[in-house]
């Protein structure tokens, strides 16, 4: 999990291009989709100089890169759709939070793609950005991964409406995509949950509230990153009649208003996981608390059994000379026999009492 931290002394200007994620090492590749309902076209290994040959403005088309090392690619990647290094500065600076904007005729979205980290309770973390203008859209991510090969494939064999319909409604697809792994950080996470809840009943361990603690911060990272992104759709949702966001067609608006109450339904479920994590938390105390109190249940029932045995002792150990018990014969095993029966009638009175 990544947290946005200040370098001080850092000074770039606005004109300076720099990547800031932690992929430092992947290579840049492009891939190229150009389609319609009737014909596809792929390059699998598109270069930049190959923009004006390749891309076809009466069909769909689908650049994804992958890799955000080699500044010069995301450079003429902006030259040719005219792009101001603003948005570029954003598709860089992978610690900027979810968001949605629209300069002149460009769409800008980028995006937090969240996935559990296997073995571990850290949640791996890559942006990934858009850029829609024109029947063209630019997917950015910060490595190759297969979030997006299902699209492919309904692209590749027409399966569905997506070869019908135009970018906009390509960008739909890939943010559903992305969203779904939301799905399966949220769920992962309830199991991990569910499997500390379950230990926290038979064990005591400290680490406990350290595992819960720290899938509270998760939990929490999840509700960040999700609720910028719930604010953007909100208004994609809530301007459709004025036609705001002139890159998307007025028929497709519904498909990102599904989007948002996607939005809604996972801050729901992180809401009641939390809830549950709260839950945990009490439980543990609880347990501890009771476990306290047993221990200091039992050890003040054997104070208190051993209380008038001591004083009995202390009582006959001051050897004063006018003792006449001192002196009987059978005095020492009349004693005995006096505390071991009130050790017996004590320990009678307290199980019918119900104190231990």
């Amino acid at each position: 999990m990544r947290k946005i931290k200040y370098k001080k002394g850092r000074k770039v200007q606005p004109a300076i291009l720099e990547y800031t994620g932690f992929h430092k090492n992947t290579a840049t590749e492009m891939q190229l989709f150009v389609y319609d309902t009737h014909d596809l076209t792929e390059f699998h290994e598109f270069k930049k100089v190959q923009f004006d040959k390749c891309f076809d403005f009466s069909k769909v088309n689908w650049l994804n890169l992958h890799g955000l090392n080699d500044i010069e690619v995301i450079k003429s990647v902006g030259d040719f759709l005219k792009v101001d290094n603003f948005m570029l500065g954003d598709i860089l600076n992978t610690a900027k939070r979810t968001k949605l904007d629209e300069y002149h005729d460009i769409l800008f979205f980028n995006i937090k793609s969240l996935l559990p980290v296997e073995n571990s309770d850290n949640i791996s973390v890559e942006q990934i950005s858009f850029l829609l203008k024109n029947g063209i859209l630019v997917s950015f991510q910060e490595k190759r991964s297969d979030f997006f090969t299902h699209i492919r494939e309904r692209i590749r064999t027409h399966s569905g409406i997506v070869r019908d319909k135009k970018a906009d409604y390509l960008l739909y697809l890939l943010l559903d995509a992305i969203m779904e792994n939301f799905y399966i950080t949220i769920e992962t996470e309830e199991d991990r949950v569910e499997e500390l809840i379950n230990i926290s009943k038979t064990s005591t361990n400290p680490q406990i509230l350290e595992h819960i603690e720290k899938h509270r911060d998760n939990f929490n990272f999840l509700k960040r990153s999700i609720i910028p992104l719930r604010d953007s759709l909100y208004s994609i949702k809530s301007i459709k009649d004025d036609d705001v966001f002139n890159a998307i067609e007025s028929e497709n608006y519904s498909f990102f208003s599904r989007l948002h109450q996607k939005c809604l339904e996972l801050l729901e479920q992180i809401e009641y996981d939390m809830t549950t994590l709260d839950s945990a938390s009490n439980f543990y105390f609880a347990t501890q608390n009771h476990k306290m109190n047993e221990v200091m249940k039992t050890l003040t029932v054997v104070s208190v059994f051993f209380m008038p045995l001591t004083f009995i002792v202390g009582v006959y150990g001051m050897n004063f000379d006018n003792m006449p018990e001192l002196h009987w014969k059978y005095g020492y095993f009349i004693i005995l026999a006096c505390m071991f029966m009130l050790l017996l009638s004590m320990i009678y009175y307290f199980k019918k009492k119900k104190w231990y």
